[in-house]
C-alpha cells in the first residue's frame, strides 16, 4: 500500500515541490544521485570504474511535452557521449536514456522520439559504448520496442529493458532472446493496473525467475537487474546451467544500493554494471527508489527525523 502511495507521488507536482524545497531533502538525494552536472556524474563514473564495476549513465528527466525540452535532453546525452570519448570511458560505460524524454509522448511521438535519440545513438557509438532505452508504463512498451528495432537495424547493440511484472514480458523475452540482443530485465517500478501487471510481489518474483530463464537459455546477452540475493543466486545458477561464461551475461545495480554486494560480485569475477543517474529532474526517479524496497524509505525517514 505505502509503495503506491509513493509511486503515485512520483507523478504529482503539488508533492514534488514540497520535497524538492525540503533542506533535508538534498543530502539523502545524494545517496542515489551522483549529482546534478555532468562533471559529477563524470567523476562517479571513473570511481566505480576504478574499483572494477561497470557503469550506465542516465541523464535523468521524463514525461517531456515540450519540443524544447526533447532537444534539450537530447543535447544533455550528447555532451555525455563527447565527455565519455574523451575521457576513454566508453568501454566501460554505456548510457541509458527514457524516450518520454526524447518526446515519445508528443503528438508524433515516435518519430519524434527516433529522431532525437538516433543521434545520441550514433554518438555512443563513436564514443566505444552503447545505448539501452528504458522502459517506463506499460502504455509505453510497444513504442520503445518498435523503436528499439529500428535502432538494432544500424545499431544492432541497443540495448532493451522489459519488466517482469508485465503480463506480456515473456512472450517479449522470447521475441528479444536472439543472437546478441542485449536485455535488462527489471521487475518494474511503475504502478499498473492489475489488467496488465501482476500485483503480488511473490507472483512477480516467479515472473522474474521465468523470464531470466528464457533469457538465460536463449541466445542474446542477459543483463540481470535486481538486488534481491535470491535473483542474484538464481541467475549464478541459470547462467552455469545454459553453460554461460563470466562475459555473456552481466548483473546491474542502483548507485548507492547494495555496493559491497557490487564489490563482491566484482571480486567472484562476475560483471557488475551500476545504474548512475544524474541531473537536475532527480525527483521521479528519487520517489520510485523510495517505493521499491522499505529499507530506502527507512533511510530518508531516519534522516528527516535527524534534521528534525
Amino acid at each position: 500500500m505505502l509503495g503506491s502511495v509513493l509511486l503515485a507521488a512520483s507523478r504529482s507536482d503539488s508533492i514534488r515541490r514540497v520535497v524538492s524545497a525540503a533542506p533535508v531533502t538534498r543530502p539523502v538525494v545524494n545517496r542515489f544521485v551522483a549529482g546534478e552536472r555532468l562533471d559529477q556524474a563524470v567523476a562517479a563514473v571513473r570511481s566505480l570504474t576504478g574499483q572494477g564495476l561497470e557503469v550506465t549513465l542516465d541523464h535523468l528527466g521524463e514525461d517531456v511535452t515540450d519540443r524544447t525540452e526533447a532537444l534539450r535532453t537530447r543535447d544533455a546525452y550528447l555532451a555525455l557521449a563527447e565527455a565519455l570519448r574523451k575521457e576513454g570511458l566508453g568501454v566501460r560505460a554505456e548510457m541509458s536514456v527514457k524516450l518520454s524524454a526524447f518526446g515519445q509522448a508528443l503528438p508524433g511521438g515516435d518519430d519524434i522520439a527516433y529522431a532525437n535519440v538516433l543521434p545520441v545513438v550514433e554518438a555512443a557509438a563513436e564514443a566505444g559504448t552503447t545505448v539501452t532505452l528504458d522502459m517506463e508504463d506499460h502504455t509505453t512498451v510497444d513504442s520503445t520496442l518498435g523503436i528499439l528495432a529500428e535502432l538494432r537495424k544500424r545499431f544492432p547493440g541497443t540495448g532493451a529493458v522489459l519488466q517482469s511484472y508485465l503480463y506480456r514480458t515473456e512472450d517479449d523475452c522470447r521475441a528479444l532472446a536472439g543472437e546478441g540482443s542485449r536485455v535488462r530485465l527489471v521487475k518494474g517500478a511503475y504502478k499498473e493496473p492489475p489488467t496488465v501487471a501482476l500485483q503480488d510481489k511473490r507472483e512477480v518474483d516467479r515472473a522474474y525467475v521465468r523470464c531470466l530463464r528464457i533469457l538465460m537459455e536463449g541466445k542474446g546477452y542477459p543483463m540481470v537487474a535486481s538486488h534481491d540475493p535470491r535473483m542474484v543466486a538464481i541467475a549464478q545458477d541459470l547462467a552455469r546451467r545454459f553453460g554461460r561464461k563470466p562475459d555473456e551475461y552481466e548483473f546491474q545495480m542502483l548507485y548507492g544500493i547494495r555496493g559491497a554486494e557490487q564489490k563482491r560480485l566484482v571480486a567472484e569475477g562476475h560483471r557488475m554494471r551500476v545504474y548512475v543517474p544524474y541531473g537536475t529532474d532527480w525527483y521521479g526517479y528519487f520517489m520510485r527508489r523510495l517505493a521499491e524496497r522499505p529499507a530506502n524509505l527507512a533511510f530518508f525517514l531516519r534522516s528527516l527525523a535527524t534534521r528534525s
